[in-house]
């Protein structure tokens, strides 16, 4: 699916978030490699799971033409910045939701990219008819946490011991959850 382009201006930053298209293939591999490099809170260390552009085309093609998939890229200036992925299920049973993932560089946290990604993808879900909107957030996540929960996401539960972090402990996964009545 594809949405209207939005601007905003946040702590003196100005940054657009789109609907991401196929000229964004190479900027976006190279920036999913960086950002799983520069915090534990994504599921993959750096370079795991890479996703070269061509892969990246194939998948914003696809999502661009799924009406359960939302595919956004946050950019100050041309520089891609942060990104997020609303997945939904052409099952029957499954249909009613989508499952959001988002990532921005460490450099821009603060600055409420994630945030507004996450309202884009809301507004959207709203929208199209989607009811429920699934996450999983590392537990030590704590700002994060507290932006899904101020957005009316609840915990779900909490997958025990869901990942081994660098420093050698395993570490929670809390599952929320968002209901649209």
């Amino acid at each position: 699916m594809i949405i209207d382009k939005r601007e905003f201006h946040v702590k003196g930053v100005c940054y657009t978030i789109r609907s991401a298209d196929a000229a964004d293939a190479a900027q976006l591999s190279a920036l999913r490699v960086k950002i799983d490099g520069e915090t534990e809170n994504m599921d993959r260390e750096k370079g795991e799971a890479f996703i070269d552009a061509p892969g990246f085309e194939q998948l914003i093609k696809a999502d661009a033409e799924a009406s359960r998939n939302l595919f956004l890229v946050a950019a100050v200036d041309d520089r891609l910045v942060g990104f997020s992925r609303c997945q939904g299920s052409e099952l029957k049973r499954l249909a009613h939701k989508v499952e959001f993932g988002v990532c921005v560089l460490q450099q821009f946290w603060g600055c409420g990219i994630g945030q507004n990604l996450l309202k884009e993808s809301i507004a959207w879900a709203d929208s199209t008819g989607v009811r429920k909107i699934t996450l999983s957030v590392l537990e030590t996540n704590e700002k994060a946490i507290a932006l899904y929960q101020k957005l009316g996401f609840a915990v779900e539960g909490v997958l025990k011991k869901d990942k081994l972090l660098s420093d050698g402990n395993y570490y929670d996964t809390i599952v929320m959850g968002r209901f649209r009545e």
